[in-house]
């Protein structure tokens, strides 16, 4: 049997805002891949839905409670399901995303939360190429790209774009935003 690959630890970002996601909520983690954030927020008590098109990275935590997998290839249409929706039930107190980018499922992925629901949101941008991959535009965000997704629909809690040292060198874009006009407890 080949040894475990060591699990990331989980983003910085992700853990910083994490305690915004109302307690006992579900939380979806969006191409989850060895699941490190999957396993923080049911570390923190949330049920989870981890979607990828390989679980292979999650395959120890199948059939744990409150744990849902859900093997999906959401860029083609050979899954069965739309490019533009998420082969999940339900809507989510928490969705994280992190390193990928699929622009048509933003719209899914803004309507899958909850009221007061929190998507946080990190992933590589323009500029990013000069430290290899991901290097496509298709893959990148533009400048403030985030921003307009969410605009008119969530309320932005936190936003920054530009070169992160850690874990490794990298142009990335990341917010944390909330359904609804509701200020947050902060």
């Amino acid at each position: 049997m080949p040894t475990p690959h060591p699990l990331s630890p989980p983003s910085s970002w992700v853990e910083r805002f994490a305690p915004l996601v109302r307690a006992g909520g579900r939380v979806l983690d969006l191409a989850c891949g060895g699941g490190r954030h999957l396993r923080l927020f049911q570390r923190r008590g949330h049920p989870v839905v981890g979607l990828d098109c390989d679980l292979g990275g999650v395959a120890d935590l199948d059939g744990g409670a409150d744990i849902t997998l859900v093997q999906a290839d959401l860029e083609s249409g050979d899954s069965g399901f739309s490019p533009e929706s998420l082969p999940v039930d339900g809507r989510f107190a928490g969705i994280v995303v992190t390193n990928y980018l699929h622009r048509p499922l933003f719209p899914a992925i803004l309507a899958a939360l909850e009221p007061g629901g929190v998507l946080i949101y990190e992933t590589f941008a323009d500029g990013n190429a000069r430290f290899g991959r991901p290097s496509s535009p298709d893959f990148l965000l533009r400048r403030g790209e985030l921003l307009e997704a969410v605009r008119g629909t969530l309320q932005v809690v936190a936003f920054e774009q530009g070169e992160i040292s850690v874990p490794k060198p990298a142009v990335v874009q990341r917010i944390c935003a909330v359904a609804g006009d509701d200020p947050l407890p902060l």
